[in-house]
C-alpha cells in the first residue's frame, strides 16, 4: 500500500492530501527514501512506531504524509480498522484572500498566529468601546442629553439584550459554517455601531452653559425655568440604544466562533495559551478605554471653543464622542483581513485527528449523537443540541459559575470608577484613569496567567475546574477588605451642620445664617473646598461673593465666603472649585486587596472557558459557548449592573433635584457603599464557589482505556495514535 502524498506550502503545513493506492510515491525531494508498510501488529502494535512507518529524521511536512493507524492484532494485512480516518482538504480552498484574489504575500498571515493577531485587535476594540468608553462617558451623556440614570442603564443593557437575541442563531449556524466570514461581518457591524453612537454629537446644536462667573456666587445664582430646562434631547437615547444593539450583534461571533476557531486550528495543549492571549486583549481593551476615555473627558465637547469652566465643574461635558469615532473606523478596517481567512487553516486537520475527547460521559450514552458528522447542520437538530447540553451537569454548573463571576465583573466595571471617586474624593476623569491603571495589570495579567497555568501543568478538565475553584476561594477571602473604607470628606449641610455638629435625624440642611440672604438654589450643584477643609454644596452655599482664577492650576477661587472660617485670622475665608482632596490612610490597603480580587476573578476566566470547551463534544463547542454566553448575560451581565447599582444607590446621601424630580446621586456615604459592596461580593463569590465544587464532583471523564497514550504531537511533528473515533468531521477512509 502506498503512502499518501502531500503538497506543502511555504510554512510546511499540508494544504491538500491526495490518496494514491496504486504505487509508492515519496514526497518531493525524497526520491531516494524507501517506505515500508508493515502490517497488523508490526505496523501498529509497536509502541516505538508512534503510528509511523518510515525511518530517518522526519520533518513537520513529512509527518502529515505518514499514516495514522489503530488496527488491533488479528486484523488482516490489507485493511485498517473502521475508526481510522485521514483528514483531507480536497476540494477546500485554504488560501487567504477575498474570492479569487489570493496573492502570495497574504499567505504569510495564513497561520494561527496571524488569526490570533487580528482577533486580538478586534477583541481589544470591542472591550475598549463597550466596556471602556461606554462606562466612562455615561455621566457626560446623561448631562449632555438630559438623561435619567435608568435611561442610561437601558443603553448599557442594550448590548447584552442584542447578544442574547443573536447568540443562539450565530453560535449554531456559524459553528457549522464559515467562521471567519461570520467574524469579519460581525466586526464590521460593531464598527457601524460605534459610528452611530457618536452621531448625536453632530446632529445636535452646540452645548451651551453659563460661565462660572455667572453661576453659583452669592446673590447671582439664577437658573432657567423648568419648562425651558426640559428638552427633546432625551430622545437621542434611542440612537444610543441602537448603537449598543449593533455593538452586541457584532461582538456575538467574536467570543463564540472566534474562540472555537482558535481552538480548532492549534494543538490542544496550546489552545489555552492562544485563548488566554485573545482574552487578555479583550481585558486590556476596557483598561485602555478607561485611560483614553478619561483623557478625552478633559477636552471640552465643543472642540476649539473657549470656555471658562473646568472639568471639575458639574456643568462640564467632555469630548465623549472622539473615542467612538476612532474605534468605529478601526473596526471597519480590521474586519477586512478577518473576512479573507479560509474556513480552516492549512495544517489544522492534523490537530483534529490528534484531539482526545474529554467530553462528559452521560449515563444513557446520548453524548455520542453529537459525534455524527451530519449532526447540527439543520434546524431540526437544534432542540436535540440544546437537550444534550442540558443533560450535561458539568456544563450547566460551569455556566452558572460563569454567571456569578460575570455579575461581579459587570458590576465592578460599571461602578468601580464611582466607588473610587467616592472613597478617595476624585473627579470622574481621575477615577476612570485610576481604575484603568488598576485593571491593566490585574485583569490583563490574571487572564493571561490563567491560560499559561493550564498549559504549563498540562491540566485535564477535572484539574482545570479545581484551579477555577482555588481562584474563586482566593478572591472570596480577599473581598473581606470591603469591611474597611475611607471616611467621607466633611460637607456642610450634608454630612454635618455648618457649625460642625451632627445633622439632626440625618436630614439635609443646606441653609444657614451665613448664606440665608444669598438665595441659593439646590439645582445648582458645584462643590467647592473651603480653606477650612470643609466641602460646600456650591460657592453660593459657602456664602462666596467674588471669583477669580488660580494661575497655578487654572481652578476658580472664590473670595469673601461668609460660611468659611479663616484658619488663623478672623473674617470670611476662601474656597476653591472642586472637591477637597482625601488623605485616607487606608487607600493603599484598599487598592491592594481590590487588585487581588480583580486578579483572581480574571485568573479563573480562561480555565473556566477551557473547561467548557473540553466537557462537551467537539461538534457542540461553538453552540455550547453560545448557550453559555446566553446564561452568563441573562443571569449575570444584564442584572449585574442593576443589582450593584440599586445596592449602591441605597448609600446615597445627596440626590440631584431636577425641578422636583430625583436625578442621579451626588454624594454617597462611604461606609454604607463599602458595606453593600461587601454583601453583594460575598453572595456571588459563595455561589460561584458552590457551583465550581458541584461541577467538579459531577464531572465524569471518558474511560481511560479509550484514550491513546499521548494527545500531544512530538517535537519533530509526527502525528500520534488516535483513539477510535468514527465521527471526526471532514475525514476520509484510507
Amino acid at each position: 500500500m502506498a503512502m499518501p502524498r502531500n503538497s506543502t506550502g511555504e510554512n510546511g503545513f499540508c494544504f491538500a492530501q491526495t490518496l494514491d493506492f496504486s504505487r509508492p510515491s515519496p514526497p518531493p525531494g525524497e526520491a531516494g527514501r524507501t517506505f515500508d508498510a508493515p502490517s497488523g501488529r508490526e505496523a501498529c502494535g509497536t509502541p516505538l512506531s508512534n503510528g509511523t512507518a518510515s525511518s530517518g529524521a522526519p520533518s513537520p511536512s513529512d509527518s502529515c504524509a505518514e499514516p495514522l493507524c489503530s488496527a488491533t492484532p488479528g486484523e488482516e494485512e490489507t485493511r485498517f480498522g473502521k475508526g481510522i480516518k485521514y483528514v483531507s482538504a480536497d476540494g477546500e480552498e485554504l488560501a487567504c484572500g477575498w474570492g479569487g484574489f489570493t496573492p502570495g504575500c497574504l499567505q504569510l498571515f495564513n497561520t494561527s498566529k496571524g488569526v490570533l493577531f487580528f482577533l486580538c485587535v478586534a477583541s481589544f476594540l470591542q472591550g475598549m468601546t463597550v466596556n471602556g468608553f461606554i462606562n466612562t462617558v455615561v455621566t457626560s451623556i446623561e448631562r449632555r442629553f438630559d438623561l435619567r440614570s435608568y435611561q442610561s442603564g437601558l443603553i448599557a443593557s442594550s448590548y447584552d439584550i442584542a447578544a442574547c437575541v443573536c447568540l443562539t442563531f450565530v453560535s449554531y449556524f456559524g459553528g457549522n459554517g464559515h467562521k471567519p466570514r461570520w467574524l469579519g461581518w460581525g466586526v464590521l457591524v460593531m464598527g457601524l455601531g460605534s459610528l452611530l453612537f457618536a452621531l448625536p454629537h453632530f446632529t445636535t446644536g452646540r452645548y451651551e452653559t453659563r460661565s462660572a462667573a455667572e453661576v453659583g456666587v452669592c446673590g447671582g445664582n439664577q437658573s432657567l425655568p423648568c419648562a425651558q430646562v426640559a428638552s427633546s434631547l432625551s430622545g437621542y437615547r434611542f440612537v444610543f440604544m441602537l448603537g449598543q444593539f449593533l455593538h452586541g450583534m457584532g461582538a456575538t461571533p467574536l467570543y463564540t466562533l472566534g474562540v472555537t476557531y482558535l481552538d480548532e486550528n492549534v494543538k490542544t495543549n496550546y489552545s489555552p495559551v492562544y485563548i488566554a492571549v485573545f482574552y487578555t486583549a479583550a481585558i486590556l481593551g476596557p483598561a485602555a478605554g478607561y485611560l483614553v476615555g478619561g483623557m478625552f473627558l478633559n477636552i471640552y465637547t465643543e472642540i476649539g471653543r473657549e470656555i471658562d469652566i473646568t472639568p471639575e465643574n458639574t456643568l462640564w461635558v467632555g469630548a465623549w464622542w472622539i473615542g467612538f469615532l476612532g474605534a468605529g473606523a478601526a473596526s471597519l478596517l480590521i474586519s477586512i483581513p478577518i473576512l479573507g481567512y479560509p474556513q480552516r487553516l492549512p495544517g489544522s486537520q492534523r490537530y483534529i485527528v490528534m484531539r482526545v475527547s474529554e467530553a462528559h460521559q452521560l449515563k444513557d450514552g446520548s453524548h455520542k449523537k453529537a459525534s455524527d458528522p451530519d449532526f447540527g447542520k439543520t434546524v431540526k437538530d437544534l432542540p436535540r443540541s440544546v437537550l444534550l447540553l442540558l443533560k450535561n451537569p458539568t456544563f450547566i454548573f460551569l455556566c452558572l459559575a460563569g454567571a456569578t463571576e460575570a455579575t461581579l465583573i459587570a458590576g465592578m466595571s460599571t461602578f468601580g470608577p464611582k466607588f473610587l471617586e467616592s472613597q478617595f474624593s476624585l473627579s470622574a476623569s481621575e477615577a476612570a484613569t485610576f481604575f484603568g491603571y488598576l485593571v491593566v495589570p490585574a485583569g490583563g495579567g490574571g487572564t493571561f496567567l490563567g491560560g499559561f497555568l493550564v498549559n504549563k501543568f498540562k491540566l485535564r478538565c477535572s484539574g482545570i475546574i479545581k484551579l477555577c475553584l482555588l481562584c474563586t476561594v482566593s478572591s472570596l477571602l480577599a473581598i473581606f477588605i470591603f469591611f474597611i473604607h475611607c471616611p467621607n470628606m466633611p460637607m456642610a449641610g450634608v454630612t454635618q451642620m455648618y457649625d460642625g455638629s451632627a445633622l439632626p435625624g440625618g436630614h439635609l440642611n443646606l441653609t444657614a445664617a451665613c448664606n440665608a440672604e444669598c438665595g441659593c438654589l439646590q439645582e445648582t450643584y458645584s462643590p467647592v473646598c473651603g480653606s477650612d477643609g470643609i466641602m460646600y454644596y456650591s460657592p453660593c452655599h459657602a456664602g462666596c461673593k467674588k471669583v477669580s482664577e488660580n494661575l497655578r492650576n487654572g481652578k476658580k477661587v472664590y473670595h469673601e465666603c461668609s460660611c468659611v472660617e479663616k484658619t488663623f485670622l478672623p473674617g470670611p475665608g476662601n474656597a476653591e472649585a472642586g472637591k477637597c482632596t482625601s488623605s485616607c490612610a487606608k487607600r493603599p490597603l484598599l487598592l491592594l486587596f481590590m487588585f487581588v480580587v480583580i486578579l483572581f476573578t480574571f485568573l479563573s476566566s480562561i480555565p473556566a472557558l477551557t473547561a467548557t470547551l473540553r466537557c462537551v463534544s467537539d461538534r457542540q463547542r461553538s453552540f455550547a459557548l453560545g448557550i453559555q454566553w446566553i446564561v452568563v448575560r441573562t443571569l449575570g451581565g444584564i442584572p449585574g449592573p442593576i443589582a450593584f447599582g440599586s445596592m449602591i444607590d441605597k448609600s446615597c446621601l445627596l440626590w440631584q433635584d431636577q425641578c422636583g424630580e430625583q436625578g442621579s446621586c451626588y454624594v454617597y456615604q462611604n461606609s454604607a457603599m463599602s458595606r453593600y459592596t461587601l454583601i453583594a461580593g460575598l453572595v456571588y463569590k459563595v455561589l460561584g464557589t458552590t457551583f465550581f465544587i458541584v461541577a467538579c464532583l459531577l464531572y465524569k471523564p471518558p474511560p481511560p482505556e479509550s484514550a491513546p497514550g499521548s494527545s500531544d504531537a512530538s517535537e519533530n511533528g509526527n502525528c500520534d495514535l488516535q483513539e477510535h473515533k468514527p465521527s471526526l468531521p471532514a475525514q476520509e477512509d484510507i
